[in-house]
């Protein structure tokens, strides 16, 4: 018995070194191993002795889950002994071998049999909400912001939001004005409009006929 454990001692580790490893204290340790909460897999019957609690390098990763249950995520302790006996009792592994999700300070698993996501406790499943359909709806409702309805078009408009308050074809973020220096350095209706094609017809000869109004009016 001593021969196989000091083979074990080779390839596990001591309470100090899980203290290092997991930021919890030899008390936590003592307290949860004589409670039954998280016992070591390598134990003397006498935990007096010295190095008579050694761990598995699956039990310092599963304290250390703990840990971080405890210290990152809020999870109560009363909360975590009630999961560990829970899935005890279930035969689930749990803690270092089962990916483990926090939900309002409560942790869920997968469950085996269906590997969904639900609820140590309570029973209820978590409900996954893919990312991807999301971005689609979104990225085509933004498309959709972009698109001019029929009363937008012919019409200028000024927006304090939007290019500084200069005039603009309704619906777009395209000044009237650089309509007109097109016009200008001579460019044809149907060139300016290869310039824009969101533009119409409508909107050319609206934004002219604003500039020569704004030029008549300066």
């Amino acid at each position: 018995m001593a021969d196989n454990l000091d083979d074990n001692v080779i390839r596990a580790f001591s309470a100090d070194h899980v203290v290092r490893l997991t930021g919890l204290t030899k008390r936590q340790l003592a307290v949860w191993d004589e409670t039954s909460f998280f016992k070591p897999q390598y134990a003397s019957e006498n935990r007096r002795s010295p190095y008579s609690r050694i761990y598995s390098f699956r039990d310092v990763v599963g304290l250390r889950v703990v840990s971080v249950l405890r210290n990152k995520y809020n999870v109560s302790m009363q909360h975590l002994r009630k999961v560990a006996q829970a899935l005890s009792e279930k035969d689930y592994a749990f803690w270092g071998q089962e990916t483990l999700y926090v939900v309002n300070r409560e942790v869920s698993f997968h469950e085996p049999d269906t590997r969904r996501v639900r609820s140590v406790l309570q029973g209820q499943y978590v409900v996954p909400i893919p990312l991807e359909p999301i971005i689609g709806e979104i990225r085509e409702a933004a498309a959709k912001l972009k698109e001019r309805t029929t009363d937008k078009i012919g019409k200028i408009e000024r927006h304090r939001l939007i290019m500084h308050n200069v005039a603009v074809i309704a619906g777009t973020r395209i000044p009237t004005g650089a309509i007109k220096r097109f016009r200008d350095a001579g460019y044809s209706l149907d060139a300016i409009l290869r310039e824009y094609p969101s533009l119409t017809k409508a909107d050319v000869e609206a934004a002219l006929k604003f500039e020569e109004k704004d030029d008549r009016a300066a």
